[in-house]
């Protein structure tokens, strides 16, 4: 241990095999009446099971954990048995740490510590503080920036822990929680056992030239409401102004014979009288057989309200409904047709679909649970109020909804990032980074930052914070500053570099690959020029803005002294390290309990760190050959391997943007990829790899991508889009560019924040191309399109869940034991984001409301 000495530099004592009477002798011996003494005995550390203990299968459980815990000298038993049956590895055990270990093995050599300090320099650099006041500062900082906080029982055995980084809750807190989400649990779950999933069945129909066909709907709906499908070559309701050709549908009340009631067809003659009770539902369609054979299949859906009245003379058998669709083409019209008796109110809709978001961001925002929980939480309900309002979707259906292209993304780029950190490259990077700015806190920031933005402009920023979040990380540490507010800068440079080009977001892509957009002129090369001017000053002012920040550059570092931070940090990640292991058979509870006493022995070195208080010495920076020798490239085989798969996947990455060439996804280039690295690499111990994977982000992406599904269905996101079109609707002629634009930058922007980009991005790109296609408003589509862009993108840096980057980010940065929450990322990322939009704004309103570029 170092302490000052009166000329103010650091003095160590060890003194080798000291009874507590020879520590006593030598403390007073030192005890004059300036200095002070603090005692403390450090013992080296051992394994903590015998070889006899350690199996074959335990073995290969202790294969499947990172390499820092597997090598961890604790651990040595299972290291010289993995050794004794198949050879030493090519990495060896690291350097012991004695500092963390206080085990009881009167064999070993015991070294004590005599840390001496002086009153006068300590007054001097400002460590006058109390014991009692360092450690409640210490704990009040703790709780503040939510990272792990353990208690530790007096024996191996009786350890408590708080697992995932959650803050303590009070008792009575704990039980409404969990009360609350037991009522919750509840509601969906009686919705799901009590109703049916939704089948409808469709019927093909042909709608004659010249005439009318009809359809007597089989069975009575229990409301007035009664829901009509269609399936066909259909034109959008924004496109009526291009067409004059119409499908028309309507509702009729025939009054039959009582022994005829059934018939799905009955002539009108027959009947004893038809009434129309329905306005007429006019649906476009093109006016050529030719187009018709080339469009797609749209859906359309249409809910009409046959009033009380009629329903009761339904459902009293004086008549039935009948459904009638005529066409003014000039020729039959083929049409798929879906009844359905029971159709969703979507206002009620909309306002359960607003309670299941809040609640979500209740669960989120203030970590209730974690957010995995919370979404799956959140999406279960919102199926189960589908259910509730009889429409609860089928598990195709369901799965349908998941983005697999997204999943097969990430997954494939976290096995590629977990085998590539295994060659010691990210530690090398961070050196060079070091080495390229002088050490220099803010020039090596933004070195990081502008790198990431110029990369996520070319690769899915998704992509490019996986890669970049480990160098990021890795980067603080030799740096010795705080990971979390350099991470937060780092994804949202990120963000705001894959607004640039089309393929660097994924609202981009959505936006680019459009049909109809791409006939309209925007190409890449549009697109990035576009998108250019705005980006770099958009870049400038998020300069500033997280300068201003973090002006105070204490504000990057740890406001713990450096051994303390390091103890917390390896509580967490061995903590985390236990926690992945379950209770399924003997082998797992030894490893598991193996890695819990780690856990207690480095609670009690903490809580000795607390209440003894630690000399704060002075901060320590390496030389550059010191660095070079301490991380080195530690496989040069594996990263050679690693740099032709990363070949690769990058150079298909960006022939994506030209699908003439190659006809590969995203997902398909990082899953091959990965597979390819894996032959390369000839791994049998293929569990470690996988048990890397970054699980708890897929499973939240999974559960999102459903929550978002289920409340487009229950109709939140057009009721947004519908509101946006009516708000530009309203406003004069000569006003409604400016308006629009403004109306579709700062919506999307802020529902980007708060609902994922991706189902928003795409209402919003029918929202955009129904205004361009309006006569009556003469609006271009490209300042439109600009709008959409910005917005969707920059609106992602405003929450932790506003973007795919984001939570990739926070889910890898919590795998290596650092944690941000969604208040924490909040404070910083929404104050860019709206300094951001305003730049947008500003730029929008110059560009193509005065300058009128477009």
């Amino acid at each position: 241990m170092a302490a000052k000495s009166k000329g103010g530099k650091n003095v160590v004592f060890k003194i080798l095999k000291l009874n507590e009477q020879e520590a006593d002798e030598e403390l007073d011996r030192l005890n004059q009446p300036r200095p002070s003494v603090t005692v403390q005995t450090i013992r080296p550390n051992y394994s903590i099971i015998s070889l006899s203990q350690v199996t074959e299968a335990s073995l290969e459980i202790w294969r499947t954990l990172p390499a820092a815990i597997r090598q961890d000298p604790s651990l040595a038993s299972f290291r010289q048995e993995h050794e004794r049956l198949h050879g030493p590895d090519e990495d060896p055990l690291p350097n012991e740490d004695v500092s963390a270990d206080d085990g009881d093995d009167s064999n070993s050599k015991e070294f004590i510590t005599i840390k001496v300090t002086n009153p006068d320099s300590a007054v001097e650099d400002g460590n006058n503080t109390t014991v009692v006041e360092q450690q409640e500062q210490q704990q009040h900082h703790h709780e503040k920036n939510g990272q792990n906080m353990t208690t530790d029982g007096e024996g191996d055995e009786g350890h408590e822990t708080t697992m995932g980084g959650h803050h303590e809750h009070g008792k009575l807190f704990r039980y409404v929680k969990v009360g609350t989400l037991l009522v919750v649990w509840l509601v969906f779950t009686g919705f799901l056992m009590s109703k049916h999933e939704k089948e409808l069945t469709p019927r093909q129909l042909s709608v004659p030239e010249g005439s009318y066909r009809t359809y007597i709907l089989p069975e009575a709906s229990p409301g007035s409401r009664i829901g009509i499908n269609l399936k066909g070559a259909f034109l959008s309701d924004q496109q009526h102004n291009n067409t004059s050709t119409y499908v028309f549908v309507n509702l009729q009340l025939l009054y039959l014979p009582s022994n005829n009631s059934n018939a799905s067809f009955y002539p009108d003659h027959d009947a004893k009288y038809v009434e129309n009770i329905t306005s007429v539902w006019q649906v476009p369609i093109p006016g050529s057989l030719d187009v018709i054979d080339q469009m797609d299949e749209i859906g359309r859906k249409h809910v009409f309200d046959i009033g009380p009245v009629n329903h009761q003379k339904v459902t009293s058998g004086k008549a039935v409904v009948r459904m009638r669709m005529s066409s003014n083409l000039d020729a039959d019209f083929p049409t798929k047709f879906t009844y359905d008796p029971t159709p969703m109110d979507t206002e009620t809709g909309v306002i359960y679909a607003a309670i299941v978001l809040l609640g979500l961001y209740v669960l989120i925002i203030w970590e209730i649970v974690h957010r995995t929980f919370a979404a799956i939480i959140a999406s279960t309900l919102a199926i189960g109020v589908l259910a509730a309002m009889n429409e609860r979707p089928s598990m195709p259906k369901l799965i349908s909804w998941i983005d697999v292209e997204t999943l097969l993304l990430l997954f494939g780029m976290m096995i590629l990032v977990a085998i590539l950190s295994e060659t010691g490259i990210f530690d090398y990077l961070a050196v060079y980074a070091y080495q390229v700015t002088n050490g220099k806190v803010w020039p090596l920031i933004n070195c990081l930052c502008i790198f990431t933005a110029v990369l996520s402009s070319f690769l899915d920023n998704v992509t490019t914070v996986l890669l970049m979040t480990p160098v990021t990380i890795r980067l603080c540490e030799v740096m010795e500053l705080n990971p979390v507010p350099v991470l937060m800068s780092m994804v949202i440079y990120s963000n705001v570099g894959g607004t640039l080009t089309p393929v660097g977001d994924p609202p981009n892509v959505i936006i680019a690959s459009n049909s109809y957009i791409a006939k309209n002129g925007v190409n890449f090369a549009t697109f990035t020029l576009h998108m250019a001017i705005p980006i770099f000053f958009v870049m400038i002012t998020t300069y500033f803005q997280l300068r201003m920040k973090f002006k105070n550059i204490n504000d990057l570092r740890f406001s713990e002294p450096q051994d303390v931070q390091e103890i917390r940090h390896e509580i967490a990640v061995w903590q985390r390290a236990a926690a992945s292991l379950s209770s399924y058979s003997k082998d797992e509870d030894l490893v598991r309990e193996t890695l819990l006493k780690k856990v207690n022995r480095l609670s009690r070195s903490l809580k000795k760190k607390l209440v003894t208080g630690s000399v704060p010495v002075e901060s320590y920076k390496a030389t550059l050959e010191e660095m070079k020798r301490k991380y080195p490239i530690r496989s040069k085989t594996l990263l050679v391997k690693s740099a032709i798969t990363l070949a690769f996947v990058i150079t298909f990455f960006f022939l994506h943007s030209a699908p003439d060439i190659q006809k590969l996804s995203l997902g398909w280039t990082a899953l091959l990829g990965a597979l390819l690295l894996l032959i390369l690499a000839d791994r049998e111990d293929i569990e470690s790899v996988i048990a890397r994977v970054e699980w708890s982000t897929l499973l939240f992406f999974a559960a999102l991508f459903i929550l978002m599904e289920a409340l487009a269905e229950l109709g939140l996101i057009d009721w947004i889009g519908k509101q946006t079109e009516n708000v530009i609707l309203s406003v004069s002629e000569e006003s409604r560019l400016a308006v629009a634009i403004l109306i579709i930058l700062w919506v999307s922007a802020f529902a980007s924040a708060f609902v994922d980009n991706i189902p928003l991005t795409t209402m919003m790109v029918k929202i955009a191309i129904g205004l361009a296609e309006n006569e009556a408003l003469d609006l271009p589509l490209q300042p439109l399109v600009w709008a959409l862009a910005l917005g969707a993108c920059l609106g992602g840096n405003g929450t932790l869940i506003g973007a795919s980057a984001n939570v990739v980010c926070a889910g890898v940065a919590e795998q290596h034991g650092y944690r941000f929450t969604f208040i924490e990322y909040f404070k910083v990322g929404f104050p860019v984001m709206v300094g951001s939009v305003i730049v947008s704004t500003i730029y929008l309103m110059f560009a193509h409301v005065v300058f009128t570029w477009h």
